[in-house]
């Protein structure tokens, strides 16, 4: 087998290696059926298992209350940027954003189509590398919407938004750390996220909504763009996602195996730790992240001369340390370290970074 190299990219990210392992042997065959995992109806029996598990685990990793729907949908957390207000938002109502990033920038575009929309915060003004304390909501919004993770600049909610007013219900796009530590559900209406971060492939985006609201949205928008559709078949309007489906249930088994929601967390406390503790005491590189924002997930760093930041990616690369090169809208560099990314990683990239600066 070719040698796996350290894999820092955003996303699609890095999958544990034993998930990839277990796919691999059902590629050809799922257990003793002879037929192989991508190739099963999503009909049949044995897929239907998978689905009922992938939920199932789902539900006891995040506690999701059955008055939750879990939906396994496609078209990435962009089409959630326009499915949320489709379903909940009209031209007389308010939505509020709180814009930490370009992702709710495009949320925030997308709710324009629908109806009225309010910018309740920004980061902006410091190219995002804050989250901002405080929020001022208009006066009775349907529903207050937030990007808990920056990944291209590496910022992080601590916590869910306070002040939420009391009629309006939470949203939260959590494509760049769901389950990457514990979560109150019952503090959101609905979480959304794209699984090729923490959870699995891309192609897959898991939807926990609240069902009273998928009850009471729209019947407007076209079938296949309303939750409802998707809640009442299970997912299963259409074909779904089946191999990206079966491999989120065996990443929500590995992370059952490996302590559940608060074993993440502990496991990625850890590891940005070693990564932050040497960009603080580092007199070449420095996180762009204003420290009581800095995401878990995604660490942005510079020198702060950018022909040295590409020197450093490009001999980075050549040493096995794949996606280091950062969003064009940040520069230098951003090492992704979701769930799945080994410990081990970190310390060899720590290591490299100090080599780098000691030949400076």
């Amino acid at each position: 087998m070719t040698r796996r190299i350290w894999n820092f990219s955003a996303g699609p990210a890095v999958l544990p290696e034993s998930v990839l392992e277990e796919a691999r042997e059902n590629l050809l065959s799922l257990g003793t059926t002879g037929i192989g995992i991508c190739e099963h109806s999503h009909r049949g029996k044995p897929f239907m298992a998978v689905a009922a598990e992938g939920e199932a685990l789902c539900r006891e990793l995040a506690g999701i209350p059955d008055d939750y729907a879990v939906l396994f949908l496609q078209g990435g957390a962009s089409l959630q940027f326009s499915m949320v207000p489709m379903n909940f938002l009209t031209p007389e109502r308010t939505a509020d954003y709180l814009v930490t990033g370009m992702w709710s920038e495009k949320a925030l575009k997308e709710a324009k189509l629908f109806g009225k929309v309010h910018s309740a915060c920004s980061s902006k003004d410091q190219n995002f590398s804050y989250i901002p304390e405080g929020a001022a909501y208009s006066d009775s919004p349907v529903y207050v919407h937030f990007t808990s993770n920056n990944t291209i600049f590496g910022t992080q909610f601590r916590s869910e938004p306070v002040g939420i007013p009391n009629d309006a219900f939470l949203v939260c796009d959590a494509s760049s750390d769901i389950f990457s530590r514990p979560i109150d559900i019952r503090k959101y209406g609905l979480i959304y996220a794209g699984a090729q971060k923490n959870l699995g492939p891309s192609g897959v985006t898991l939807v926990i909504v609240r069902k009273d609201l998928v009850e009471a949205g729209s019947k407007s928008p076209a079938t296949m763009l309303q939750y409802r559709t998707h809640a009442e078949n299970e997912s299963m309007y259409n074909t779904p996602p089946t191999f990206g489906i079966y491999l989120m249930m065996l990443v929500f088994r590995w992370i059952r195996q490996h302590g559940g929601l608060q074993g993440m967390e502990t496991r990625n406390q850890a590891k940005a730790k070693v990564l932050y503790d040497y960009l603080e005491q580092s007199s070449l590189f420095r996180a762009t992240a204003r420290s009581d924002s800095r995401s878990l997930m995604n660490v942005t760093f510079v020198t702060g001369d950018e022909e040295r930041d590409n020197a450093f990616v490009k001999k980075a690369e050549a040493a096995g340390f794949s996606g280091l090169k950062g969003h064009r809208s940040v520069g230098g560099m951003r090492a992704s370290i979701y769930n799945a990314f080994p410990p081990a990683g970190v310390e060899a990239l720590v290591q490299f970074l100090k080599d780098f600066e000691a030949a400076v």
